[in-house]
């Protein structure tokens, strides 16, 4: 069933609050005669009469009294959602696009710490790696490791630098490597940084990084794991690191198209996200004294 249009339902509904279609007219702010016509137009879509004409003066009859109880409280939940909606400060709604693996095995279980320190944010979180359409995606921050090439005229922030080392389970003596596809070098890195040779010379393949660590949790070998990705894990001893992390060279960015250092949401989550860092590293005993502090200013990368 095809509904009558809208605007013909606005016109009644302000006519039937009134029973005067002139002073519907004056509210809406259109002649007398548009208020008539659009109610007329209704009339005749459904096929019955909404008001009795009586000496230039209208009343509802009975199936304009019944609708008028549907379209009163439709218009008023309406108007009702729209005023909400409006008040709502938008600075308040931030857009974060993050690394997959980032956001399932060490953001998302912290966004209860994030929601005690700032209440007032409404995280939006969108998992996506890679280059970043800020404006096409309604992104307003992204959270990636410099694994890429961005542009220069975004705004950057180095929250941490990256450590990698070997985990697995608890007693697990299968020594098969654990490789992933989006970051096939790891192993070779952990070598070239002079990690010690471990491994039987088995492997196992895996789309994605996350699911490599994930792999080594349910004991399928050793998997070439960041530590900030593995620190509750290893917290819990579901995961071990015999052979410890290094620093690999690279490190965990903030990017935006906006200042970082702006006062604002932005601002808030990226000097709440540092510390989050911050405190993770510091915990497994890998913070350095040249890691990176708070986001003022940022720097352009």
């Amino acid at each position: 069933m095809k509904l009558p249009p809208l605007s013909a339902l606005r016109y009644f509904d302000i006519a039937a609050r009134s029973e005067s279609f002139v002073r519907a007219a004056e509210q809406l702010h259109v002649t007398h005669g548009a208020v008539s016509r659009q109610v007329r137009l209704l009339e005749e879509s459904l096929g019955l009469e909404l008001f009795e004409r009586r000496n230039r003066a209208v009343f509802l009859n009975a199936a304009g009294r019944e609708l008028h109880a549907t379209t009163r409280a439709l218009f008023e939940q309406l108007e009702s959602t729209v005023q909400r909606l409006q008040q709502q400060p938008a600075d308040n709604v931030l857009v974060l696009s993050c690394e997959p693996t980032i956001a399932m095995r060490w953001l998302i279980p912290r966004l209860p710490r994030l929601q005690a320190a700032h209440p007032e944010l409404q995280l939006h979180l969108v998992a996506a790696g890679g280059p970043v359409d800020f404006a096409r995606g309604g992104i307003d921050l992204a959270l990636r490791r410099d694994d890429f090439h961005w542009d220069r005229q975004l705004h950057s922030h180095r929250i941490c630098d990256e450590w990698i080392g070997p985990v697995s389970a608890p007693g697990e003596r299968d020594q098969r490597l654990l490789h992933s596809a989006t970051r096939p070098d790891a192993w070779a890195t952990w070598q070239r940084l002079g990690g010690p040779v471990i491994g039987n010379g088995l492997r196992s393949d895996f789309e994605h990084f996350y699911l490599s660590i994930q792999a080594a949790s349910a004991g399928l070998g050793l998997a070439m794991a960041s530590a900030l990705m593995v620190r509750d894990e290893l917290d819990s001893g579901q995961l071990q690191a015999p052979n410890g992390f290094l620093r690999d060279g690279s490190g965990y960015y903030l990017l935006s198209p906006q200042p970082l250092d702006d006062g604002g949401k932005r601002q808030r989550f990226a000097e709440w996200v540092s510390g989050e860092c911050r405190a993770c590293l510091a915990h497994l005993g890998l913070l350095q004294n040249d890691e990176p502090g708070l986001p003022s200013p940022p720097q352009v990368r």
